[in-house]
């Protein structure tokens, strides 16, 4: 798809609203070589990925591939409304201040929400802790998968972790919903685990417990 009309390629280190998609570090490799051989940006979308979610601070560091640029948001500000991007050079200086206006982009208020999260990550090991309760939640959906036919692929990095289904996303997750468990479905048929950074073993096994509960309910449908 790249032309000489291309200025960049704009891609998530894992795929949040298209199924919770895992690339490889070779796929990462080969488009940051495309970039450098077409003189084009390689832009990294860290909202969902960014700020501890995936185990490091930012998704691109499992895949030893360095953006050109990096958008974030979201748990910048953990859900206070802030965005921020990151270029470096020679890109960097592109935009100047005054250039680029955002009503939430860094109010006074918003930053100092956006310094609690780099202290609250620090001081309460909220990277670890996602690297450790990501891997946990992970092992206990691949158990689950052995378990249920319906289950095709669990999938993921730290506490962003998807469940690929033969079908009926929606419905386990409005039936989870009804037992007090929130999850979301993307792609149609990938359910979305994404538990907040400071979660702890037993709040995971009481969430899988009402997984398991509903597909039991959904398999002796069947």
């Amino acid at each position: 798809a790249v032309n000489g009309r291309t200025c960049g390629i704009i891609v998530e280190p894992i795929q949040g609203e298209g199924g919770v998609n895992v690339a490889s570090k070779q796929y990462f490799e080969n488009v940051r070589e495309l970039c450098d051989e077409k003189d084009i940006v390689l832009v990294f979308d860290e909202v969902q990925t960014g700020f501890g979610r995936t185990g490091k601070y930012f998704g691109y560091q499992h895949y030893g591939v360095v953006p050109d640029v990096m958008t974030m948001a979201k748990a910048i500000g953990d859900g206070f409304p802030i965005g921020a991007v990151i270029a470096r050079e020679p890109w960097s200086d592109v935009l100047q201040p005054g250039n680029h206006a955002s009503t939430f982009g860094g109010s006074p208020l918003a930053c100092a929400a956006s310094l609690a999260v780099f202290n609250a990550i620090d001081e309460e090991n909220l990277l670890g802790n996602a690297g450790e309760m990501g891997a946990y939640l992970k092992a206990e959906l691949v158990k689950m998968k052995g378990r249920y036919p319906s289950i095709r692929e669990v999938r993921g990095l730290g506490l962003m972790v998807g469940v690929e289904l033969e079908k009926r996303g929606p419905d386990i997750v409005q039936k989870c919903l009804e037992q007090g468990l929130i999850i979301n479905c993307t792609a149609g048929n990938v359910i979305r685990f994404l538990p907040s950074m400071a979660v702890t073993r037993e709040e995971l096994d009481k969430g899988l417990a009402i997984l398991r509960n509903v597909m039991d309910g959904f398999a002796s449908e069947e």
